[in-house]
């Protein structure tokens, strides 16, 4: 009903204004949700922003249209969010992280609000294809794996259950890299996804915050006569918070993810550039710049390794200045503030945080040494992330003296008393005095940043049961001795939202088909489709399901590889980092032992397999790029030889991200998780292959272990050393020469490769990967080889039963309610955060005149 201010509605014999007559609700075109009121907004937001009609508009003009649309209905929860949180006094979980890998905002958005069906239907009304519009955003490469990964999927997770939380990170402008494959090698290019503006960002420079780097201490004693120390840095860094919105599912909770950007103290030196020293004139903004310019630049250099902590640094200092800004809004003191805040350090790229608060609370708030540092230990938890010692940061104590001369000193005394505590509590164990400091003594000091996190922390966590005990038997005993009551187990999470809801709307409607919506907040739910694992229709429906997701998939692996593969194959995929104890060149064996069969006797019968990998090598990380290589080399042998007529195909999908597992985890038949026994800490994509369907092969390592227990070990295919069997093996000798000389298939594999057959000849090639099988193979591979390979032809015997293999694949599924991230984070507000969730009840929007 459209009505002007001056329309009279008229009665018998008076005249009333329709205001006083009736109360009319017109809906906000800003938050309205109706399916008009977002047509409407869509177009105001194509003419009014992107100022262009629609027959000059292009895909990505739809795109920032939608997303500021979309952007407008999230800020009306946030702010609301946000006014609550101040009004309550609510605490707060504060995450921070190095990473926050969150993928496409607009279908996860528009899933969240509960909104997506209608911006579909709004689109095919005006013509429009929502999976273009979709396809238009850049996916933001903020970091470089899993970590980046959980970090996202925890966000998701807190605002779903409407816990009040903020993420803390960097603005990186240049991502992971964007990864090309040249000749079969990995090549990579800047990822500027902000090269067009980011709409789903609100730039907060009145928050702006100062952080210093170098310099150096002076001390000075107060009105009291305490002896103070004041540090004087060399250089200031700007730090301007960028705020984006992040929308729980079927809520109105909507927290920040604040993302620093570093910018100059001083942009433009006039004085120089007038001089006509033009490079001299902004060579402090391009320092200031850099810090936030590229996730973990290669710390091969010590210009690299100095880079890689000011970033740390960086958003960690700029992170607790907003944090005691908050604070002090509403209290006198910082004496409580570890209960309105609590702090979780994921992994120790922010473990330099407790040094910080220290800085802060002694140096710029006069608390005394004692009280600060219980304060500090309130506030900080700390998760570990890996397993192996050489992955547990460290840093010099001269690049520290260098660039945080101060909090050198600050980490100087925790550990002095520490270790003064240490030798009281075991007099004369000088060994574990040793073992426990915070300082690597050698020719070249290092400061344990894994130990700062343990010391300085309330609470220590692994992300998977073995790798929790792993935590507390090996990598982190001292510790666990000293204090096994700060030690958790949080098994990691995805959300089920991103992962099946937006990754696999078939599959979704189905399950929603037979168990209702309430599995996408209660993910145990799932169990419920065990009930259909017999039943002729759901299976049938189940397998064709797969089978669309496969077709979709290798429509893609044709357009951008330029590869036909077979739907009815066995798709058999590992994509993740790439990494040798991750062992995608175990899996390269097995391509080739099946090759040498094919060729050995070209009518064997073997299942057609689709090979698919994917995965981002560290630009420094050699052995792992020559891994890409001998994949992309094993593919374009295999996939030319008349001799394997279809039966093998090898795909290597370059720059794997978010959105590109979105096609794939629906479309797998088979998960590798393949990984040296005790090598990896939890994995997430193990969880996202299987709520999808997808049958696991895989070592007991990670959560491997806990997803088998609960799939059933019958719906798992299980090989492999268990961890004590490694350390049992290797301890008593491990020679991968006698495993090479005592199996035949072994050898013919490794042979092809040596003998150049997979790179034309040249032998030299792929030689450093042979040599570290057969020298060293510090991963097992040739271990497990045999175990791999005879576990492979269990898989191939129970895909040829589809009927079987469709069911174990709806009871994996079904069975896989312990891995939502949802289930996670309660576990960490119980037991580690004490946080309780805050209702956010949304009142009609109107501005206020």
């Amino acid at each position: 009903m459209t009505m002007e201010k001056t329309d009279i509605l008229k009665t018998d014999s008076v005249s009333v204004n329709p205001v006083e007559a009736i109360k009319i609700q017109v809906e906000d075109d800003r938050t309205g949700m109706s399916l008009e009121t977002l047509k409407r907004a869509f177009l105001d937001n194509l003419f009014y922003l992107q100022g262009i009609g629609r027959t000059e508009a292009t895909l990505y003009d739809y795109y920032v249209a939608l997303a500021y649309t979309v952007r407008d209905r999230l800020l009306h929860r946030f702010l609301k969010t946000l006014e609550t949180y101040k009004k309550n006094q609510s605490k707060l979980v504060c995450y921070l992280s190095a990473e926050f890998l969150m993928g496409r905002h607009l279908g996860n958005n528009l899933i969240n609000l509960g909104i997506y069906d209608k911006v579909r239907q709004m689109m095919e009304d005006l013509g429009i294809d929502l999976d273009e519009i979709l396809e238009q955003e850049p996916d933001p490469g903020l970091g470089n794996g899993g970590l980046g990964r959980l970090a996202a999927c925890f966000l998701d997770s807190l605002a779903s259950l409407e816990i009040p939380a903020i993420g803390y990170g960097i603005r990186y402008e240049f991502g992971i890299f964007h990864q090309k494959i040249q000749d079969g090698w990995q090549v990579e290019v800047p990822d500027n996804w902000l090269r067009f503006g980011n709409p789903w960002e609100i730039a907060r420079p009145d928050d702006t915050v100062e952080v210093m780097l170098g310099g150096h201490t002076e001390v000075f004693h107060d009105e009291r006569g305490y002896a103070k120390v004041v540090w004087i840095p060399d250089r200031t860094i700007i730090a301007i918070p960028h705020d984006t919105p992040v929308p729980g599912y079927n809520t109105n909770t909507v927290n920040p993810l604040r993302l620093w950007k570093a910018e100059a103290s001083q942009d433009f030196d006039f004085d120089a550039f007038n001089a006509g020293h033009y490079d001299r004139a902004v060579a402090e903004k391009i320092d200031a710049e850099t810090i936030s310019k590229v996730l973990y630049p290669n710390d091969n250099t010590p210009a690299g390794r100095e880079l890689r902590l000011a970033q740390q640094y960086f958003f960690v200092s700029a992170s607790l200045q907003d944090l005691v800004r908050l604070h002090l809004r509403s209290n006198k003191n910082l004496d409580n503030f570890h209960e309105k805040f609590s702090i979780q350090l994921n992994d120790t790229h922010p473990a330099v945080a407790i040094a910080e608060f220290m800085r802060l609370l002694v140096d710029k708030y006069g608390y005394y040494w004692d009280t600060a540092w219980k304060i500090t230990q309130k506030t900080f938890a700390y998760t570990n992330h890996t397993l192996m010692p050489e992955a547990l940061e460290r840093w010099s104590v001269s690049l520290f003296a260098k660039l945080l001369p101060r909090h050198l000193e600050i980490i100087y005394e925790i550990n002095h008393r520490f270790l003064e505590d240490v030798r009281t509590w075991f007099p004369g164990d000088d060994e574990l005095v040793s073992r426990l400091s915070l300082i690597e003594e050698g020719y070249h000091k290092q400061i344990r940043m894994a130990h700062l996190a343990c010391v300085g922390s309330h609470a220590i966590n692994g992300v998977a049961a073995l790798h929790t005990e792993l935590l507390k038997k090996d990598t982190l005993k001292d510790f666990a001795k000293l204090w096994p009551e700060k030690f958790y187990n949080k098994t990691n999470g995805v959300t089920p939202r991103r992962w099946i809801l937006l990754s696999n709307p078939k599959l979704a409607k189905l399950i929603a088909e037979k168990i209702d919506n309430g599995w996408l907040k209660n993910l145990d739910e799932l169990r419920k489709l065990e009930e259909f694992a017999d039943d002729s229709d759901f299976c049938r429906r189940w397998r064709e399901i797969k089978q669309e997701n496969k077709r979709d998939l290798a429509a893609y692996i044709l357009k951008h590889r330029g590869v036909e593969v077979e739907i009815d194959s066995l798709f058999d995929v590992q994509v993740k980092r790439i990494h040798e104890y991750k062992r995608q060149h175990l899996a390269v064996l097995h391509v080739i032992s099946l090759y040498n069969r094919i060729k050995q006797n070209p009518s064997i019968d073997v299942l057609p397999r689709t090979f698919i990998f994917g995965g981002k090598a560290a630009p420094g990380y050699f052995m792992a790029k020559l891994i890409i290589k001998l994949i992309n080399s094993v593919a374009e042998v295999v996939n030319k030889d008349p001799d394997v007529r279809g039966r093998l195909k090898v795909v290597f999908l370059p720059n794997f991200s978010v959105s590109l597992g979105q096609r794939i985890y629906p479309s797998a038949d088979l998960s590798e998780q393949i990984s040296t026994a005790g090598k990896e800490a939890s994995g997430t994509g193990n969880m996202k292959f299987a709520m999808n369907g997808a049958l696991t092969i895989g070592t007991l390592d990670g959560a491997n272990i806990e997803i088998r227990q609960e799939a059933g070990s019958e719906n798992f295919f299980l090989f492999g050393l268990t961890a004590e069997q490694v350390y049992e093996l290797k301890s008593k000798g491990y020679s991968p020469m006698h495993y090479y000389e005592n199996n035949a298939d072994l050898k013919a594999v490794l042979d092809r490769i040596a003998n150049g057959y997979f790179s034309h000849g040249d032998r030299e090639l792929f030689k450093p990967i042979v040599d570290s099988l057969l020298y060293d193979d510090q991963y097992m591979l040739l271990a497990d080889y045999q175990a791999y390979i005879d576990c492979q032809e269990q898989v191939s015997q129970a895909y040829r039963d589809r009927e079987k293999w469709t069911r174990m694949s709806i009871l994996n599924a079904a069975r896989m309610g312990k891995f939502s991230s949802d289930r996670t984070i309660w576990e960490y507000c119980k037991e580690i955060w004490d946080v309780k969730p805050v209702r956010i009840a949304l009142e009609p929007y109107h501005q206020p005149v």
